[in-house]
């Protein structure tokens, strides 16, 4: 259909209804209207939502700025978790999903989606408008799926010790079932994205078979909405919450050894990490779900002169998230601290001494003070507890072990150790004594 100039349309032909998805899918959305679609009728033939050169400089340096930190944050804690045999534990692969899905989503879709908002003109052609609203979704998707795997396997771990935890082989499957899901819910991203030719600019867009009334992209914005925000984060609130009534409300039964002390607050250490990551992803998410609810209701938002730096700010404030995980493992985790301080060497701020990598390789940065005293091999002889290898997320401060204490258990699981104490236990009753801690 030919489009005269001076009618100037938003984001799609008013003629046919077709719908621009106001989901995380697309960016856009703030242009639209009741059905999503709708005119501007402009007498001068120039795009209207061209911003100053001086405003356009100042989104930039803050989108700039934000990427380079979740790129480079990001990119550090992939090489902390391969490179490091040390830190192969099944909530560091998490961890380093988390952080794969980050960097992607900074990396192929917010510098696109920044031109695309700030020029309402998309000229990176059809292919990468299918892309880039594909791996939106299929990103965000797989973060908030891999908080709620985290979930449960601290859940697991805590509230029901007996039960066997996940290895590292079942952690990577559950981390490829979490992307084969994902990439379902972003499927309608590549069949569904189309470009719509203007006079002025091109659209991307997500072009539903029922224009008219728009029932497809309701449906699928509900079920990302509640998919990847609302499920999510109620299942990590009521996993923690179990979690936490356990960790800080319950009281040991019977001694309260040195071990089990140092276990507890270890654990405690990895659950508040995560429910700080998980706080902020809801926090920072929040405002585009609200932003999208009111401009459904009300459709004159959508036209109001501040709104698209309103959306702007809304969809930093989004993206940022991608970089704040690699700040908050840094503060609460020694072994992650390590390696941001090594790979961040040469900044002058950077205090690294070449000794310190030690930790990183053989077990975090108490390794190197792991001597045993008389008076710790003393208490541990006292106490008698059992000896129990840690994952490196639980065991983050690193724990004295008793020389010559342990004896490996002839029939129980390889790893396992039993101090002089416990080896005229069964198999059953050497189980329950291991979990108890």
């Amino acid at each position: 259909m030919a489009i005269d100039a001076v009618e100037y349309k938003v984001l799609c032909d008013k003629s046919n209804s077709t719908h621009c998805a106001a989901n995380d899918s697309n960016p856009c959305a703030f242009f639209d209207n009741s059905k999503g679609c709708g005119y501007r009728n402009d007498t001068v033939n120039v795009n209207i939502y061209l911003l100053p050169i001086g405003i356009q400089i100042a989104y930039f340096l803050f989108f700039g700025a934000m990427m380079i930190a979740a790129l480079s944050g990001n990119i550090v804690i992939m090489w902390i978790v391969l490179a490091h045999k040390r830190m192969r534990s099944v909530t560091n692969y998490f961890l380093l999903n988390l952080a794969i899905a980050d960097a992607s989503i900074t990396a192929f879709n917010t510098f696109f989606n920044l031109i695309y908002l700030m020029y309402g003109h998309w000229p990176f052609g059809r292919l990468y408008c299918k892309f880039s609203l594909f791996t939106s979704v299929a990103t965000i998707s797989s973060s908030v799926f891999t908080f709620m795997a985290i979930a449960i396997d601290r859940y697991t771990a805590i509230i029901h010790p007996l039960k066997p935890r996940m290895s590292g082989k079942t952690a990577i499957g559950a981390i490829a079932l979490i992307w084969a899901i994902s990439v379902v819910l972003a499927v309608p991203n590549l069949w569904f994205g189309e470009l719509q030719y203007n006079p002025l600019r091109t659209i991307c867009y997500l072009h539903w078979p029922d224009g008219a009334f728009n029932t497809w992209d309701m449906s699928y914005a509900v079920i990302l909405l509640f998919s990847n925000y609302i499920v999510p984060l109620l299942a990590c609130t009521i996993a923690y919450s179990w979690v936490g009534l356990e960790l800080w409300g319950s009281r040991t039964i019977g001694e309260n050894t040195f071990r089990q002390g140092e276990s507890i607050r270890s654990k405690r250490k990895v659950v508040k990490m995560m429910i700080i990551v998980v706080f902020i992803f809801g926090v920072c998410w929040l405002p585009q779900h609200v932003y999208f609810i009111v401009a459904s209701i009300d459709m004159s938002v959508a036209h109001q002169p501040y709104t698209q730096h309103v959306y702007l700010v809304i969809y930093w404030v989004a993206m940022s998230n991608s970089m704040y995980n690699a700040f908050i493992y840094c503060w609460m985790n020694s072994r992650f601290r390590e390696g941001f301080r090594y790979a961040f060497r040469w900044l002058p701020c950077v205090n690294w001494r070449p000794s310190e990598r030690l930790g990183l390789r053989m077990g975090g940065p108490s390794y190197r003070q792991q001597s045993v005293s008389v008076t710790e091999t003393t208490r541990c002889e006292r106490n008698g507890s059992l000896m129990q290898t840690m994952d490196s997320m639980d065991s983050d401060e690193g724990q004295a072990v008793c020389p010559g204490s342990q004896r490996r258990h002839p029939g129980g699981p390889r790893g396992h150790y039993l101090t002089p104490q416990y080896h005229h236990l069964d198999h059953k009753d050497m189980k329950i004594a291991e979990n108890v801690m």
